[in-house]
């Protein structure tokens, strides 16, 4: 499986934007993989940061191109 880092990279070269790892959390979130709790995290039930929608799409093709997708 990809770290978020790989992600990230893959997301920078392609496209010229960096996302913030919480997006990707909350990507993998919206398409029902299990996550683990950070232990930073301030609220368990709620999002400081979700992922904006024109992002979303950029992090789904990433993870597809990783095979965390189908």
């Amino acid at each position: 499986m990809a770290t978020y880092k790989q992600i990230q990279d893959d997301i920078r070269s392609i496209h010229k934007v960096v996302v913030k790892s919480c997006w990707i959390a909350h990507v993998k979130e919206l398409n029902g993989l299990q996550l683990r709790q950070a232990p930073n995290r301030i609220s368990p039930g709620q999002r400081e940061y979700p992922c904006p929608e024109q992002f979303r799409p950029l992090i789904e093709q990433s993870m597809i191109k990783f095979g965390i997708l189908p």
